[in-house]
């Protein structure tokens, strides 16, 4: 009897502890909103597997995930406190936390590790190098990267930028103003502008040209996830599961980018598929594939190459201060070096 009484208490306790424990795991979801680069696009295949797939609600995390308007409005979105995290570029939040370092938020996660930045110009145009620029109009959306960086180009260059005209244009716009001779070079990401070109029937082996920035000395990371400065102090570990979450997804893609481009079209069913299939190959390969990743991983940076990019955008932008790597980049949440990836 004594025993059967035992049993009994110890099963409602059992049934107890289950019945309170749903609420409370429930309650220990930590929200996290997070603005992407740009509208939906092949490359964003991770972010919506490891939503898909329930990896960041493994670790806690309630991740909502909206489209952004540039890589660099998505660091002072993030800056703002409008976002906890972002997927933005890391010389707009080197060029923030060098004016502002208090509110500049800080990359955890470098994805795009090669400089996907360049100069667009018509196959048949006279413009060759930068200095080629100097008179002539250039466009681009606000917040693009490439735009953003262009008096840094200048400087190492040897471009007179007061000679070069910029002005803004709808991205949607932006390949048809070139072809039609409504500017003289566009700004943007070199896999963006070559396949959105596509998309609009223009051939971009036939009829354009690309200026890259990296083939001026410009050696600088792209884009990274970052956190909000006061996210990360205040939630460490929501930061570590994001990142391990994101991380397991992008080994997922990488071995399956069919059930990744499932994961985007499910986003955006009005995406050409095969389109933003080979976008998706295109930014592994060329903005991902930086030769560092064998030594540091994917997701890593070499500490010594970020010190000389960040030289690079203090002194062409005349900034106030130089941030130190610790500033910009914090690798503590990044998963075990054998977890990421070392080839793509």
């Amino acid at each position: 009897m004594i025993r059967l009484r035992s049993r009994a208490l110890l099963a409602a306790f059992v049934a107890g502890v289950a019945f309170t424990a749903v609420p409370t795991l429930s309650m220990a979801q930590t929200k996290i909103k997070m603005v992407l680069n740009w509208k939906y696009q092949g490359p964003q295949a991770w972010f919506f597997m490891a939503q898909d797939k329930g990896y960041f609600k493994a670790e806690g995390l309630d991740v909502e995930i909206d489209q952004g308007e540039g890589s660099s409005a998505s660091i002072t979105k993030v800056a703002s406190g409008t976002y906890q995290a972002g997927f933005g570029d890391i010389n707009a939040l080197i060029d923030l936390s060098a004016r502002r370092p208090a509110e500049a938020p800080v990359g955890v996660f470098m994805i795009y590790n090669t400089p996907p930045f360049t100069i667009v110009v018509k196959n048949d145009s006279p413009i060759r190098t930068p200095k080629d620029l100097e008179g002539k109009t250039i466009g681009g959306p606000a917040n693009d990267g490439a735009l953003k960086l262009f008096p840094a180009l200048a400087k190492v260059a040897k471009v007179d930028a007061s000679k070069v005209n910029i002005t803004n244009m709808a991205p949607n716009l932006r390949e048809q103003m070139l072809l039609r001779g409504q500017v003289d070079a566009v700004f943007g990401f070199i896999n963006t502008v070559y396949f959105s070109a596509k998309l609009v029937g223009i051939n971009p082996e036939k009829d354009l040209r690309f200026i890259n920035y990296v083939d001026y000395g410009m050696d600088l990371y792209s884009n990274a996830v970052v956190f909000s400065r006061s996210f990360v102090r205040d939630n460490p570990k929501a930061v570590q599961g994001f990142v391990r979450a994101l991380n397991r997804a992008i080994n997922d893609v990488l071995a399956n980018p069919e059930a990744g481009m499932d994961a985007v079209m499910k986003r955006e069913p009005l995406l050409k598929r095969d389109v933003e299939r080979d976008r998706l190959h295109a930014t592994i390969k060329r903005e991902m594939g930086h030769p560092e990743i064998a030594k540091f991983g994917l997701g890593g940076i070499d500490p010594e190459r970020m010190r000389r990019a960040i030289g690079i955008v203090v002194d062409a932008n005349g900034l106030p201060r130089t941030p130190t790597v610790d500033e910009v980049f914090n690798s503590t949440f990044l998963p075990p070096r054998a977890e990421r990836a070392s080839k793509l």
